[in-house]
């Protein structure tokens, strides 16, 4: 078993590709429409779905926005440079939620950034692997 993909609702799939696409460095790997059911998939990421896990946005023709509620957490992407991926981000135009340092009670470098929606996306240090374990 593996997973596939997580699916997040957006309210502008335009807006969301672009972000996930050109502030977040994603392929769009595939999209569809689908008339009789008034909604568009678009699937993307960072290698193909027959190797890696990727995000699904699904776009609800007749729906702008969502409310997020309170029982989502967050996605976690990892970086090479924490640090550096904030600063690209920004100036990219990309909202920083939590600036590049380390987690709390923890020395894991992580920052988060939030997608056009609202959902919060973490950014975590590459690990570093003694022994090549």
């Amino acid at each position: 078993m593996r997973i596939l993909h997580t699916m997040l609702r957006t309210g502008n799939l335009p807006r969301a590709i672009d972000f996930y696409t050109q502030v977040l460095g994603m392929r769009l790997l595939r999209q569809k429409d689908y008339p009789d059911g008034k909604f568009t998939l678009a699937f993307l990421g960072y290698g193909e779905e027959s190797e890696h896990s990727v995000i699904e946005l699904t776009y609800n023709w007749d729906v702008d926005r969502y409310e997020l509620g309170n029982a989502y957490g967050h996605i976690a992407i990892e970086v090479e440079d924490v640090y550096a991926a904030v600063e690209r981000i920004k100036t990219l135009g990309g909202k920083i939620l939590r600036e590049a340092g380390p987690m709390n009670a923890g020395t894991t470098l992580i920052a988060f950034v939030e997608d056009p929606d609202g959902y919060p996306i973490e950014l975590i240090g590459a690990r570093q692997v003694a022994g090549g374990c």
